[in-house]
């Protein structure tokens, strides 16, 4: 019988799972102690910063996590601070300020990829928020001491909580992030030489196809995510980082370059000599020998094999053949960015620090989408204060606080993924509320008030949430039950204020409502429709490829600013009703112009003659044009005139045949590109 996700992790839970959920429950009970120890306000907040840095366990990420919570808690800290001092008479215009302190945050996080920075922006936006409303439930006490009081606590707690996460994670069952991006990268690579195989094949699958693209661009975001946090690993972790970038930098370039003879063959195989459709079918042969094959010197010594048999075949190429000189060029580059892939690989697996660095993978930093972010989340904080302000009830504070916080760290979630983790977060949330109610609350008032009661109280509860966190499918239901969970029971040195059944009825019902409030935001204030977005990051690589010569390393540059672009298409494609995927290829025939761009400047780099810089520069924007009229179904007859143009200065330039062949060839292959895309996308048109 085949168990759903909840069963397998509550009936068969593995030795992670009880591993995670074990130092999930001393990290929690350690910020407790020590926060209930310094005698601190509220110690329930220390468990709530131990609780998220509980999502990703190993030690890198925790480090990160917790660092990035501290800083995002400082700057908060001083804000809230600077909000009381400028508006303590007002407290509409406090309101006011947080909610726009809030939107910008909230916009910022949307610039970034990785959950950990996500997570900065929102501590630096909510930790004002519990200041200044707190300050503001008493403003008869609200004298500058005590606001330094209520403002020290509240980062004390959050600091306390990270601390302790912090110190459990690296002295109890440590798990590197190192093994993780290990992992990550035999995935990639498997992956990536499955789709290979798949691109090759004459009559493969266009669905298999995609399918593989959508997993490596999924793979190369999260360990382009984890690298950064490897650093923290030791003296080996930079080299590490630097290594999984450059991994992923080149499984880029392979995206590109395998384009043009899988498309070729599929579309153009008039174009195919003899020659190159016999190094196709080797090529394929030796993808499907690395993809069954599990040893690294085996894959190597292939590739080193396949990149001397096609320098064997250029050098035994006949004069007068361009495009079959090209792509014999392009095959051999294909090959020299496969074995720095498995360098890259093999630098992780034996902590070698030797490789040459790259860079990482940038998000794609839309303004639409963090003005988006920043409106919605100020919208939902507005209209918690406004509930607060119209039933004078301290339990809608928490409308103000915890949907915030989520809204903001799920924000760069698809939009159909998100609903579904919205509303498996509810059901936490419901579950919860009864046992918050009828099992903890009601134990904690009939035992005698010590410490170690309280621990037995709670862990359970503790446990069952962080064993639902360890997995990504139940993590919305572990989120959901602790983070309430927590803030219902509210342990803490005095607890005779906790066991108001009204009370903590009314927190969860304000706990819900938030979440449910945030769900139907999500839905109306859904940001840019898909065709604007797409129209949008079709602009933006067309803007970077009229840029793209004035960059150090620019292929480096270019691949790390079109890995999430490609990420973004391909997922706006997946929502789309036909499943077509042409903004998908669109993606990659844009990331494929990039290289081309770059080859044929290094092509001429012999050349001195001043006249070629203007008809460069005049062929790239030419050829960002015609990029972005073959989106439109449109022809752009001035790309040939320029590449006519710029080949005539070479031939006066009197550059050797060779490099003239391939640069003919690589025009002609450009060519055939925008003349077919434009035709799949009239079609397109036509028939919408």
């Amino acid at each position: 019988m085949t168990l759903s996700p909840i069963q397998a992790v509550f009936l068969t839970p593995d030795k992670r799972t009880l591993i995670f959920a074990t130092k999930g429950v001393i990290s929690m009970t350690l910020a407790l102690f020590v926060a209930m120890y310094l005698n601190l306000d509220r110690p329930y907040w220390a468990l709530i910063s131990a609780v998220f840095l509980q999502i990703r366990p190993e030690s890198g990420l925790v480090i990160e996590k917790g660092l990035m919570q501290i800083i995002g808690t400082l700057i908060g800290g001083v804000m809230g601070i600077a909000i009381l001092q400028a508006f303590a008479g007002y407290p509409e215009l406090a309101i006011l300020a947080l909610a726009l302190w809030l939107g910008v945050n909230a916009g910022l996080s949307a610039m970034v990829s990785s959950i950990n920075f996500i997570y900065a922006f929102a501590m630096a936006g909510i930790t004002p928020c519990l200041i200044v409303l707190l300050v503001m439930v008493s403003p008869a006490t609200a004298t500058s001491e005590a606001i330094f009081q209520v403002a020290q606590s509240r980062v004390s707690e959050i600091i306390v909580g990270a601390l302790c996460a912090v110190m459990v994670s690296l002295l109890l069952w440590p798990q590197s992030v190192a093994s993780g991006l290990r992992q990550q990268s035999r995935n990639v690579i498997n992956q990536m030489l499955d789709y290979l195989v798949q691109e090759l094949a004459p009559n493969g699958s266009h669905e298999k196809r995609h399918q593989c693209i959508d997993t490596i661009l999924e793979q190369l975001a999260a360990l382009n995510d984890d690298s950064s946090a490897v650093v923290y690993e030791g003296p080996e972790g930079p080299g590490r980082g630097r290594a999984a970038n450059l991994l992923c930098n080149k499984v880029m370039s392979l995206l590109a370059v395998i384009q043009i003879f899988g498309r070729l063959q599929r579309n153009h195989p008039e174009q195919l000599s003899q020659t190159l459709q016999t190094m196709l079918q080797q090529l394929r042969q030796s993808f499907m020998q690395m993809s069954a094959s599990r040893d690294y010197s085996e894959c190597y010594q292939l590739a080193q094999q396949q990149r001397h048999q096609l320098i064997h075949l250029r050098n035994q190429l006949p004069c007068g053949q361009p495009l079959q000189s090209r792509l014999l060029k392009v095959a051999t580059e294909f090959i020299s960015d496969l074995i720095m892939v498995l360098k890259a690989y093999d630098a992780l697996e034996n902590s070698d620090n030797s490789l040459l660095n790259a860079p990482a993978l940038q998000p794609h930093r839309d303004p639409l989408i963090g003005l988006t972010t920043g409106f919605r989340t100020a919208v939902l904080f507005l209209i918690g204060a406004g509930i607060w302000i119209g039933t004078a009830s301290s339990a809608a504070l928490m409308l103000m606080i915890l949907p915030v916080m989520f809204s903001m760290m799920m924000a760069r979630l698809p939009l159909t993924m998100l609903m579904v983790v919205l509303r498996r977060l509810l059901v936490g949330v419901a579950i919860s509320t009864p046992l918050a109610i009828f099992f903890a609350l009601n134990l904690l008032a009939q035992s005698p008030g010590d410490f170690e009661m309280l621990i037995l109280v709670l862990a359970g509860p503790f446990f069952v949430g962080l064993m639902a966190l360890a997995n990504r499918p139940t993590l919305p239901y572990g989120l959901g039950l602790c983070i309430p969970f927590v803030i219902l029971v509210r342990p803490a040195n005095d607890m005779s204020y906790a066991f108001s059944v009204d009370y903590t009825l009314s927190n969860a019902l304000a706990i819900g409502v938030g979440v449910t409030i945030l769900y139907w935001l999500f839905k109306l204030i859904t940001g840019p429709g898909i065709p604007l977005m797409q129209r949008r990051l079709l602009q933006a690589t067309a803007d970077d490829l009229v840029s793209i010569s004035v960059h150090h390393a620019p292929e480096n540059w270019f691949n790390a600013r079109m890995g999430d672009r490609l990420l973004r298409l391909a997922n706006y494609d997946k929502a789309a009703a036909d499943n077509a995927r042409e903004m998908t290829d669109l993606g990659l025939t844009g990331l494929n112009l990039g290289h081309v761009s770059t080859r044929l400047r290094r092509l001429l780099q012999s050349v001195s003659d001043q006249r070629l810089e203007p008809l460069l520069d005049q062929w790239q924007h030419a050829l960002a044009q015609a990029f972005l009229a073959s989106s439109r179904g449109q022809q752009w007859p001035a790309f040939k005139d320029c590449s006519a143009e710029l080949l005539q200065a070479i031939h006066d330039d009197q550059l050797p045949q060779e490099q003239l062949e391939m640069i003919e060839g690589m025009f002609t292959r450009v060519s055939l590109t925008f003349e077919r895309t434009a035709n799949t996308m009239a079609q397109k048109l036509n028939n919408a």
